[in-house]
């Protein structure tokens, strides 16, 4: 009986796509980010940082301005990407939609970047690239890989 659980298992491993793969890739590396973020020492400045907003001067790896409410929204987009992965159409939509999010999010950290009101993320010059680096990649992942798949299933059905 065992035998047949884990041959269940081994082929729901091999019969994963790519971009389910890519999804949960993704998802893994933002609840890593997420829960870094809360960890002294790999979050400089920790002390400063603040619940959401351009004063909290939190900095993950040193580099990435971070808040409370920053880190806990990569957690739940980790865990979304970690769910969406299961199917096909949910780690596309995850890609696709998440990197429409990160395409805002570059727009927005262009618009607010500094010591503004409208800067409530909060996003600095390094977040702002990075968040387009996010798009690109997500987005075009969505439609690359989602090519590809319709392409074998063309030549399947043949």
């Amino acid at each position: 009986m065992s035998t047949n659980t884990n041959r269940g298992a081994e082929t729901s491993r091999r019969s994963r796509t790519t971009m389910q793969t890519l999804a949960l890739v993704m998802g893994v590396v933002f609840l890593l980010v997420g829960i870094l973020g809360f960890v002294p020492g790999i979050t400089s400045q920790y002390d400063t940082m603040s619940m959401a907003g351009h004063e909290s001067m939190g900095l993950l790896l040193g580099i990435f301005q971070v808040s409370y409410l920053h880190n806990v929204v990569h957690v739940l987009f980790g865990v979304v990407g970690l769910l969406a992965a299961r199917s096909y159409a949910g780690a596309r939509a995850y890609l696709l939609y998440g990197g429409v999010i990160y395409l805002v999010l570059w727009i927005y950290g262009l618009i607010a970047n500094g010591a503004t009101s409208a800067n409530f993320v909060p996003v600095n010059t390094a977040d702002n690239w990075l968040h387009l680096a996010l798009a690109i990649v997500m987005i075009g992942a969505a439609f690359l890989l989602g090519r590809r798949s319709a392409a074998n299933g063309a030549q399947t059905a043949r």
